[in-house]
Order: structure tokens, then C-alpha cells, then sequence
């Protein structure tokens, strides 16, 4: 096959994707193969790609595609998350766009419109992947509103329920007015904001004296219920048994004692307003307070507020200062920062809110799942978050499992007639059964029965997603989800880790009674060069699938991971992509050079190509034993960057210089087949990083009894490494560097040849002195007893090495070098002495690294002295 000039990423990568879906490369099926099982974190079925997605599937299409080299049977579960919010709020924005508000729609004809929207738009990400090469087995696609998912997260509510671990009751939640449902303590994020803070008078009943207090919310004024002092502040002791009026309401409330008040904030003294803040609640409930709700579930005041009904609850925050400086009971207001929780998904000031809610009780349901990442068998990469995840499980509060939606898994809750009693049943067919059990009444209908409203937390169905993607709760005897759970590897973002993994923990030890997945590995964020998270509004984010057009998809993955450890944020720069479209072009264009090469099949291999090949099997077997290391420790980038430096140092600046024939002679056969065994084999090691390039240089290598895919080869394995060989290597590549250094300085054109003279001191390395006589341009390499006159010089390790000059050498500029090159060396010794006349150090360092130093210690001697007698000689 002709090789083309240039490499052509789109074409390729079209090309080759489509071949790998056709051959159903990526399908997998049980059988005696060890599985490898990873499932993808369901992105919205609202999401585009973005670069948080890029790294993330990167990093999992890596390990499913070595594991796949490796011989096990891997499979990588794909699929989409209904993402109730996020999917309402854009399908109502859609019927607003069309002139429909949601309001005048039944549930049914909501959700029809629902269900259309997310057929048009819920496989855009997934399609997506695709150009990343993500080797997903699509055949296995789940989407968490399916049927299976949806079977699934019924019967673990009813089960949940049933074992007294579910509970309905009104308690203080977040609440969220744009989205007007309730939302968990994790989906509220907490920032900094400047605000005010207001010291308002309340008029003690009965007296011409007032209480001051501070809020940075005089609205919630109208909802208080009581003022809270310490009872060991000796400023209010006074007010026992006295009442307050409220502020512009003029209610009379009752001064209660309480040591929750914190006598050092504000002035001592605690507005309490049971219904809007959630200690406030607490102490409510402890002193037997009213709640009054002033607020509408969107954020407005209500009628039991009466004042600023109606009214945007920010809108009423100002009214009601204005109030309160026409009444002279504003004291005075100052600059305040405090933290606001915004909702998540809404970015809306959350609102302390009390609701009827479902929750679910967690505490015992932690224990296991906190046991198992205390004990190992579940392990968490980078082990820094293993402290953070026990904190928040040993922290864990009731879940708040209902939302005020439309879009989601119904609660399969269905209250009595004219009653709250309800029973709790997987089918309307199963609770009218129940509802006749209990009422007695034989003739009541389905109809007779009202289901609840709300609809389940999305969580509630991706905590069981390892599960239910192999129908694990329905039909746990499927011979699939036996042989593929648990999963193996987990690859998502330290922000999930209490939303969904620690949650995926929790059910996978409640159901199938084991570890959903052996390893968390948690990548960092992707950012922008002045450490920014990437978003959309702050215009800082590049459309990943522009990068794809422009870098190739194996340049993006390239560039994604080359400055991604895990746990460390990304900070994305386009020369990432850049250099990864670059390393493709290294490696095209060095095919290219080999292929083009004319052999010759009588030709000897000469010494150089000979030693070039051991040293590069060598090589390439270190390296090997190097990835295994970093791929079973999630070294991801190190890996890459393994490959790399093998790749682009190693036999491109190396070996093939080395072997590279003169300009128009032939290469020997030998060298040549040999060569191409290295690109098949760098090509392997390459390809789990850089399918599609890899992918098409298999084509060009494969043999007869090669498989007909990259994607089905085997990962090489790891063979004998010659130390020795290694090592002289690279004296011989500071030889050549040394060699250079003198054409350089001296200007001395690469094709004029020159002599080497050796001054040896001890066991002199022969093996490579082909090599240094080719790169070097050498027509002789010479032993001698003595430096010779006018020669540069330079040394490795402990052998002085001289290109005799004749005229061409400048005395003084030699000594001049020679007196710089001593100085360091006389600097490292020092170094190297400090640390071996350190006690501690002696005492405490293991006996190999002080063996090291020791042989630095010998190596910088040595070359003080030589430095110093080439020094003296030229004088």
C-alpha cells in the first residue's frame, strides 16, 4: 500500500471508527475470559461535549483499551442520565420558545413533550464520544428513564420503604424557586458574596426600650416567631418572661433562651424564624414555636407574610428596609460577607424551606460502604480523598430522595381516598391491592387511588447504575450481570464523590451485597491557564469537537493527558493538542522515512544497526516493565508519557539515526525487518493513548498471522532488560553529545570527518564504539596513554575523551571551559559531601541510596582530578 505524504486525522479517524463498529470490536459477551468491566458516568441527556467530558473519557477509553490488549474481555457500559432538573428546565424553556406555558398542560401532555425532546436531542453527547474513539459497546447503551432502570429504582424505593428505610414528613429543605423543588445538601454550592448586615430595633412589649438585632435578611422579618438571647449573657438577663413586638407586623413574640446564640456575633441577641432558616427550625421545634411560611414555592412572598405580597423575595428585602427606615428601626447597616448557597443546577439562591418531603434514612446504610474503603477493598486514587469521603459518610445526613417535578421516576406512592394514608406498591395493580387490605373496601378501583406528585432525586437512579446496567435488581440471575459485576475501575470527578460514588457504594453492599467497583480514580478539573474552571459563561471553554477538527482526536487525547496525574486539575492551553497533533506527525513521518528506505538483501548488517537493535529491544522491555507499573497504579500521564520519550528520543532521535543508511544506499535487510518489529511493537504500546493513528500503521505492518485489528492484538509482553547495556548506552549518547559540543564550538562541519582519542582509566565499554564512530563522524577511534597536544576534550563518567585540533584550538577558551566545567563538578561534590557528613541522613537513608551517593562522591572526585590534569597540561 503507498503511504500518503500527510497524515489525514479526519479521514483516518472517520475511517476506522466506522471498521470498529461494523466488526463489533467493542461488543462484548460472557465467557471464560477474565472480565474487565467499566461503566461511563452518565452524562445529562441535556450535555454537548465538554473538556471535562474529554478528560474523563480519555482516561477511561486508555484503560478499556489496554485491558482489552491485555486478553481480558473488556466492556465499557455507555449511557445517559435523565437529569430531572437540567431536562425540565430545558423543555419547559422550549414550550415557553413555542408559546406554551407548562402550567395549562396535564402531567401526560408535559411529559409527552418531554419524551420528544429527549429522543431529538439525548444522544448528541454519545454520538459524540464516538469521534473521541471511545470504544463503549454500544450494543449496551442504557438510559436511566429506561425500562429496566426504571423497574429498577421502583423496586428499590418499595424495598427501601418496606424495610422502614424510607419516610415521609415535613422538615426544613433547600429549596430551589427556580426550579420549584427541593434539592439535596450536595447539590447546593456555597460562595463568598458581599451582603449586608442590618441591625434592626425590636420594641420590648410594655417598655419604651428596644432589643437590637442583625440579619442579612430583614424580609424573613416577617416570619419571625421569637427573639433568642444566651442565657449566660448577662446583657439580657432582664428579658425573662418579656415579650418583643416584630417589626412592621407588630406581632408579639416571646424572648426564649438558648445557648446555640453565639454572644460574640452581631449583638447577642436572634431573630428566629422557624419556617425560613434551618437552626432556627431546630430551636423552634426544641421551644415549641409557630412557623409562619412567608414565601410561595417561587420565591415570592405569600399572604401569611401580609406585607410585600406578591413581591420577588429580593425585590421584598428591599422593601422591607425601606419600611423599617420609615418606622426609625434600622439602627444601622454595614458591609458583610457571607457564605450563600446557590443551588447547582440553577445557580439560585437556595431558600431554607419547610416541605413535605421523602427521605431516606443513611446512617446505617454508610457503615459498610465507609468499611469498605477503611479496609482497602475498595480503593480511592488519589488516596488524599479517602479522608475527605470518611468525613462526609461518618457525617451523613437523612437523603432527601423527593423533587417537585414532572420529569423523572414517579414516586410509586398512592394515597387512600380523601385520606394521606398511602400505601407504597411497584404497580397501581399491587397498591389497589393493598389499599382493599386496608380500608377493607373490595369495590375500590384503580381510579379510587391519587399517586404521588413528586418524582425521585436522579441520584436515586444513577446510585444503582453499576447494577442496573446488567439488570442486576429485576433479574439478578442473568448470566450477564453475574459475570461482569462488580465493575472494575471507576473513572469520574472528586465533585461526585458524596453525590454518586459513595451513594453507588452504599447500594451496591445493600443489594448485591458487594462492592460495586474496585478502584475510584479521580482526575482533576480542566482549567484555564489563569486556573479558572471552564464554562460556557465565562467564555473560557473550546468546543471540543473544533479541537478534534483541528488537532485529530489522537492529538487531543494526547494532549488531555499529558498534564492530567490524578487528582491535579488540568490547566488547558491549545499547545497541549498541539504537541499531541505533533507527536502524531513525529510518528507518521517516521513510518514514512523507514518505508521509503530501498533494502537490500545482500547487504550485511553492519556493527552499528546490530547494537542499535539490542539496545532498543532492550529498551522497549524496560519500558515496557515501566507501563505495566504506571498503568497498575493509575500513572496515567506517566505512561503517556513513557511512550512518548521511547517513541520520539528513543527510536526516532536514536536508533534511527543510528540505523538510518547514507544518503541514496539501500538498508540491509536485517535492520529493516528488525525495524518494523519495532514499530509493530511501539505501535502496541502506543495504541491504548492513539488508536486511530495506530490503527492505520497496523494496517501498513501486520503480517499474515497478525490479527486484522490493532484493537484485537495483545499488549506486549514484557522481556529480558540488559542493565549494562542501558548503561553504556548512555555513555555512548554523552560521547556523541560530547562529540558535537566540540564541531560545535569549533565549527567544524558535520561531514568533516575527525579522530577520537581515549584516555582510558579503568574498564573501557567497547560495545557501542560503532555507534559513536558513525554519529560522530569518525574515521578512527584511537586509545592513548597521555592527553594529546592541542586537542578539546571532554569526559564521561570516569574516560577522557579528545578530538585532536591541530591549529583549530584557542588555549585560552579551553582553559576557560575546562576551569567552568570544574567548578561545577567541584560544586556537585559539595553537595553530594553535605549530605553523606549529615548524620540523620546517614542514619536514616536506606543503605542503596547512600551507595549512590557514595558512587557520585567517587564519579566527581575522579573528574576533578582528570578536569584538573587537562587544566595543568595546557598550561
Amino acid at each position: 500500500m503507498e503511504i500518503p505524504t500527510k497524515y489525514e486525522s479526519q479521514a483516518i479517524e472517520k475511517k476506522w471508527y466506522q471498521y470498529w463498529l461494523d466488526n463489533k470490536y467493542f461488543h462484548s459477551k460472557p465467557d471464560s475470559r477474565e472480565p474487565y468491566v467499566n461503566v461511563i458516568p452518565p452524562p445529562n441527556v441535556t450535555g454537548v461535549l465538554h473538556m471535562g467530558h474529554m478528560l474523563n473519557n480519555t482516561i477511561q477509553d486508555v484503560l478499556v483499551r489496554r485491558a482489552r490488549m491485555m486478553g481480558k474481555n473488556a466492556v465499557w457500559v455507555p449511557g445517559t442520565d435523565h437529569a430531572s432538573i437540567a431536562t425540565e428546565a430545558k423543555v419547559v424553556a422550549k414550550l415557553k420558545a413555542e408559546g406554551i406555558d407548562k402550567n395549562t398542560l396535564s402531567r401526560d401532555e408535559f411529559l409527552r413533550h418531554a419524551w420528544e425532546w429527549k429522543e431529538k436531542h439525548g444522544g448528541i453527547i454519545l454520538d459524540q464520544l464516538k469521534k473521541l474513539g471511545a470504544s463503549c459497546d454500544w450494543d449496551r447503551t442504557c438510559f436511566t428513564m429506561d425500562e429496566i432502570r426504571s423497574d429498577s429504582v421502583i423496586r428499590v424505593f418499595v424495598d427501601l420503604f418496606d424495610k422502614g428505610l424510607i419516610y415521609r414528613g415535613v422538615r426544613m429543605v433547600n429549596w430551589d424557586p427556580e426550579a420549584k423543588t427541593a434539592v439535596s445538601d450536595e447539590e447546593v454550592i456555597y460562595t463568598e458574596e458581599n451582603s449586608k448586615l442590618y441591625y434592626v430595633n425590636y420594641k420590648i412589649e410594655g417598655e419604651d426600650a428596644y432589643v437590637t438585632i442583625a440579619t442579612t435578611r430583614p424580609e424573613t422579618i416577617l416570619g419571625d416567631t421569637a427573639v433568642c438571647v444566651n442565657p449566660e449573657d448577662e446583657r439580657f438577663t432582664k428579658l425573662k418572661g418579656k415579650n418583643v413586638i416584630v417589626p412592621m407586623v407588630n406581632r408579639v413574640v416571646p424572648v426564649i433562651f438558648d445557648s446555640y446564640v453565639d454572644m460574640e456575633f452581631g449583638t447577642g441577641c436572634l431573630k428566629i424564624t422557624p419556617a425560613h432558616d434551618i437552626n432556627d427550625y431546630e430551636i423552634g421545634v426544641k421551644h415549641n414555636l409557630p412557623s409562619i411560611d412567608i414565601f410561595n414555592d417561587n420565591g415570592t412572598l405569600s399572604d401569611a407574610a401580609t406585607l410585600f405580597v406578591g413581591e420577588d423575595r429580593f425585590q421584598a428585602r428591599k422593601s422591607a428596609v425601606k419600611e423599617l427606615e420609615k418606622l426609625g428601626l434600622i439602627a444601622k447597616i454595614e458591609d458583610y460577607n457571607n457564605k450563600v448557597g446557590r443551588s447547582e443546577r440553577t445557580n439560585s439562591v437556595i431558600e431554607p424551606k419547610l416541605s413535605m418531603q421523602w427521605f431516606l434514612k443513611m446512617e446505617n446504610l454508610a457503615k459498610p460502604a465507609i468499611d469498605a474503603v477503611e479496609n482497602g477493598e475498595i480503593n480511592i486514587i488519589p488516596a488524599k480523598f479517602k479522608n475527605v469521603y470518611r468525613h462526609w459518610m461518618e457525617n451523613v445526613r437523612d437523603w432527601c430522595i423527593s423533587r417537585q417535578l414532572w420529569w423523572g421516576h414517579r414516586i410509586p406512592a398512592f394515597y387512600l381516598p380523601d385520606s394521606n394514608e398511602y400505601v407504597v406498591a411497584e404497580t397501581i395493580e399491587e397498591a389497589l391491592e393493598k389499599a382493599k387490605i386496608i380500608t377493607g373496601n373490595n369495590s375500590l378501583t384503580a381510579s379510587d387511588l391519587r399517586q404521588d406528585e413528586d418524582v425521585l432525586d436522579t441520584w436515586f437512579s444513577s446510585w444503582l447504575w453499576p447494577i442496573s446496567v446488567f439488570d442486576g435488581i429485576m433479574n439478578p440471575e442473568n448470566p450477564d450481570y453475574k459475570y461482569y459485576y462488580p465493575t472494575n475501575d471507576l473513572v469520574t470527578a472528586p465533585e461526585i464523590l458524596f453525590f454518586w460514588v459513595a451513594r453507588m457504594i452504599i447500594a451496591g453492599y445493600e443489594y448485591p451485597k458487594q462492592k460495586p467497583f474496585s478502584n475510584v480514580y479521580l482526575h482533576g478539573i480542566v482549567r484555564d491557564k489563569q486556573r479558572r474552571k471552564m464554562s460556557k459563561s465565562l467564555g473560557n471553554s473550546p468546543d471540543p469537537l473544533d479541537l478534534i477538527d483541528t488537532y485529530g482526536a489522537d492529538g487531543v487525547r494526547v494532549g488531555m493527558l499529558l498534564c492530567a496525574p490524578a487528582g491535579g486539575d488540568l490547566l488547558y492551553d491549545d499547545s497541549l493538542p498541539e504537541q499531541g497533533r505533533n507527536f502524531a506527525n513525529k510518528i507518521w513521518n517516521a513510518f514514512r522515512l523507514v518505508k521509503n528506505w530501498e533494502v537490500d538483501e545482500s547487504i550485511e548488517q553492519p556493527e552499528h544497526s546490530a547494537i542499535a537493535v539490542k539496545w532498543l529491544d532492550s529498551k522497549i522491555n524496560d519500558a515496557i516493565q515501566q507501563l505495566n507499573q504506571q498503568f497498575d497504579t493509575f500513572r496515567l500521564s506517566e505512561a503517556l508519557m513513557t511512550v512518548y520519550k521511547l517513541f520520539w528520543d528513543d527510536f526516532s532521535s536514536w536508533y534511527l539515526e543510528i540505523i538510518k543508511p547514507e544518503y541514496q544506499k539501500p538498508i540491509d535487510k536485517q535492520t529493516y525487518m528488525q525495524t518494523l518489529g519495532f514499530f509493530k511493537k511501539l505501535s502496541l504500546l502506543i495504541a491504548p493513548f492513539m488508536p486511530f493513528i495506530t490503527e492505520e500503521l497496523w494496517q501498513f505492518v501486520k503480517d499474515e498471522q497478525d490479527v486484522e485489528s490493532i484493537v484485537l492484538a495483545k499488549w506486549p509482553e514484557e522481556g529480558e532488560e540488559d542493565k549494562s547495556l542501558l548503561d553504556g548506552f548512555s555513555s555512548c549518547a554523552e560521547v556523541v553529545a560530547g562529540i558535537r559540543n566540540v564541531r560545535q564550538e569549533k565549527n567544524l562541519p558535520q561531514k568533516d570527518k575527525l579522530s577520537l582519542q581515549i584516555v582510558r582509566h579503568g574498564d573501557y565499554d567497547n560495545r557501542f564504539d560503532a555507534v559513536i564512530k558513525k554519529l560522530g563522524n569518525l574515521e578512527a577511534i584511537d586509545f592513548v596513554e597521555d592527553k594529546p597536544d592541542l586537542a578539546a576534550g571532554f569526559i564521561v563518567k570516569s574516560q577522557e575523551y579528545f578530538i585532536p585540533l591541530g591549529n583549530l584550538i584557542d588555549k585560552d577558551e579551553e582553559i576557560k571551559r575546562l576551569e567552568q566545567e570544574l567548578k561545577y563538578a567541584e560544586g556537585f561534590l559539595k553537595s553530594v559531601m553535605a549530605k553523606l557528613s549529615n548524620e540523620r541522613f546517614v542514619s536514616n537513608a536506606p543503605e542503596k541510596v547512600i551507595e549512590i551517593e557514595r558512587k557520585k562522591q567517587a564519579d566527581a572526585e575522579s573528574k576533578i582530578k582528570i578536569i584538573r590534569e587537562q587544566i595543568e597540561s595546557l598550561r
